[in-house]
């Protein structure tokens, strides 16, 4: 695997769109339900422990984090959806920033979602992909926590979620994953490599 993921350093945090740093290089965004592993996922594709922090309390991030590659590119992570015990209005005004990112931001390349592979394909999931279809940004999905289980559901699993995403008229790829085994890491640093090949190939 490339080592250019290992090499990921934290940039900076945005709270509004106004905190966003400049559009420069290309980007990879990273969603998921607060309890898909999300942070885990990250930290295993860059084989950095505390890189994307681990939440005890699902949810609570609020920033959008950006964490630049040696080439310029950066890894992006965004809140997580679905979860948190907070207030109405603040679900709202998270929303609205993520959406303002990902329909705005000109260096975006492609998005991965992780889910949970024995709860895919749920309403945030399905509103990130609509966000994704309205501007025709690829889309990866990890289908995560894969070790949780045997290999005949796991399958049925990745069969399923390829069928649901027939609905969208997007470019979407599937892959089982398991950040605690490390299973399916060199995969999702394969689509990033594809995503990001003009720059990283200089």
């Amino acid at each position: 695997m490339s080592s250019i993921y290992r090499n990921a350093r934290f940039l900076s945090s945005a709270t509004t769109t106004k905190t966003l740093p400049p559009e420069h290089g290309l980007e990879v965004a990273f969603a998921g339900r607060s309890n898909s592993g999300k942070s885990s996922t990250l930290n295993c594709l860059c084989e950095q422990k505390s890189l994307a922090r681990v939440s005890k309390t699902p949810g609570r991030t609020q920033l959008i984090n950006f964490f630049e590659l040696p080439n310029g590119n950066a890894l992006v992570d965004l809140p997580g959806y679905g979860y948190a015990k907070v207030p109405e209005h603040m679900k709202l005004e998270w929303q609205a920033f993520i959406e303002s990112y990902l329909i705005g931001r000109t260096t975006l390349v492609g998005m991965v979602i992780i889910m949970d592979i024995r709860r895919p394909m749920l309403d945030y999931d399905h509103i990130m992909l609509e966000w994704a279809e309205s501007r025709q940004l690829p889309v990866h999905i990890i289908l995560n926590k894969s070790d949780k289980l045997k290999r005949g559901a796991m399958t049925q699993a990745l069969n399923d979620t390829r069928k649901a995403l027939k609905e969208y008229d997007l470019p979407a790829t599937v892959q089982t994953f398991s950040s605690l085994k490390r299973l399916g890491v060199e995969d999702l640093a394969k689509q990033l490599d594809t995503w990001m090949n003009p720059v990283i190939e200089e």
